[in-house]
């Protein structure tokens, strides 16, 4: 078994605080209700992992500002991924559990980081084998750029343009134990793939893992 090998970065910027991220998804919660005329049809579907504490933010945010309570799910899309085969993985599958029938209702995805939309268009693929929703529209905390899909988000916490050879790492007090977002850059401006490759591990990145 090869030795693990640590991965080095130039530097590591926070770029949402704690109070940042309360802010952002107290916005986002009332631009979901402002775009949403029949908020009684709505259910907010979070990706896992941290898409789902994020979902269930969002939706205390509409009780709190809406006087209304608002179906949260959780979504699993391991086995949508269209590129298992091609990195030979073995999906670990999460729980999916949608408390509501999505048939003919606005289903409002939620995600932490939106990347290359490859795990947006698999969401949606996974939603559909499960009902027809009238409605799906995409919310995120950060969008970095770098789309390969033809998909945009509809409410957006922080736009925050970004380089390959940097990787944006959300973190949430019910995952992580803290709030924050950080952009980190590579030692040598080298791929964190490339590092791994030589044997070396990491946390979830959003460098190279296709969202």
């Amino acid at each position: 078994m090869p030795a693990k090998q640590e991965v080095n970065f130039m530097s590591r910027k926070i770029i949402m605080t704690q109070e940042d991220i309360r802010r952002t998804l107290a916005r986002i919660a009332h631009e979901i209700i402002e775009r949403n005329k029949v908020i009684e049809h709505l259910i907010l579907v979070g990706m896992h992992t941290r898409g789902v504490p994020l979902a269930k933010r969002l939706a205390a945010n509409i009780e709190d500002f809406a006087g209304l309570k608002i179906p949260v799910g959780a979504l699993d899309i391991s086995l949508y991924r269209d590129d298992l085969s091609s990195l030979n993985l073995q999906p670990v599958v999460k729980r999916t559990d949608i408390p509501a029938d999505i048939e003919g209702k606005s289903v409002v995805l939620v995600d932490d980081v939106l990347y290359t939309g490859r795990s947006t268009r698999a969401a949606m693929d996974a939603l559909t084998d499960m009902g027809r929703p009238q409605l799906i529209q995409l919310a995120v905390l950060v969008d970095r750029g770098h789309r390969e899909m033809p998909i945009r988000a509809d409410y957006i916490g922080k736009n925050l343009p970004s380089s390959r050879q940097e990787e944006i790492q959300v973190k949430l007090e019910e995952t992580d134990g803290k709030d924050e977002v950080l952009i980190k850059s590579m030692a040598n401006n080298k791929p964190l793939s490339s590092v791994l490759k030589k044997g070396g591990h990491s946390e979830r990145s959003y460098y190279d893992s296709g969202k």
